[in-house]
């Protein structure tokens, strides 16, 4: 049976006293030293109990990212035999007005995929190395990918999967990045923040469930650095930069 705090404490306390006691006895020889008394345990403070919980949402973010990548299949279910650079062409000829003129957002990133005749992550080509790495769990890997948006410091993060033969999205964000990582199922980015000595650490974790890839963790986090950033507005889709991703390629 779970013990009240009041127990607790008074068992805490008897237990410093018997520490110390045994300190006592064996001298001052490396022996354990009381830290002082314990602090009593708060409990949180409840406000508004009156209000009805909310059963719904009042905002659809769109949590869920999982979106068939029509153009593009996989006839033998390998996700390594998917040409990275395909895939990005295929996202960019789906936004014209964005990569494609003089006047588009993102013009130069348009513009520089002529560049990529060597492959990802080489020379001037803005798709980075891709990394696989299974990340839902069924012994296959998935493709995370990363292309610079330009001009600006922003990249665009993906995750894909093959699901029947299918290229399956489960995952993008775009925004401006310190690292990348890969861990367990779950992609871990960090950002600049503009609050001096923070950083931004955002985590997306497969839900086997929603078969996607979910913001579990958005978290501001003190670096120790106190030099301040400007950090652009993120494209918070309901689902970033140079860093290497700590995950390894076959």
């Amino acid at each position: 049976m779970p013990r009240s705090r009041p127990t607790r404490v008074v068992a805490r306390g008897a237990l410093v006293a018997l520490l110390l006691s045994a300190a006592t006895a064996c001298g001052d020889a490396g022996g354990l030293q009381g830290a002082g008394p314990t602090e009593t345990a708060v409990s949180p403070d409840k406000l508004w109990p009156q209000l009805t919980p909310a059963s719904s949402p009042a905002y659809v973010i769109g949590e869920v990212n999982r979106e068939v990548v029509k153009g593009v299949t996989v006839p033998g279910g390998d996700i390594l035999d998917v040409d990275p650079l395909d895939v990005v062409r295929k996202e960019m000829a789906e936004s014209p007005q964005t990569y494609q003129g003089d006047d588009a957002t993102y013009g130069r990133t348009g513009r520089l995929m002529a560049e990529c005749g060597k492959g990802a992550g080489r020379g001037r080509c803005p798709v980075l190395q891709p990394y696989y790495r299974d990340l839902t769990g069924d012994g296959r890997p998935e493709l995370t990918l990363g292309f610079r948006l330009m001009p600006g410091n922003t990249t665009a993060v993906r995750v894909y999967t093959v699901d029947k033969r299918r290229l399956v999205q489960l995952m993008e964000w775009d925004d401006a990045i310190s690292a990348v990582e890969l861990a367990g199922r779950s992609v871990i980015i960090r950002s600049p923040s503009e609050v001096a000595g923070y950083e931004y650490r955002l985590q997306w974790t497969w839900d086997a469930d929603q078969k996607a890839m979910l913001l579990t963790h958005d978290e501001m986090l003190r670096t120790g650095s106190h030099k301040k950033t400007p950090r652009p507005s993120p494209s918070r889709s309901s689902s970033p930069s140079g860093a290497s991703p700590s995950a390894s390629t076959p």
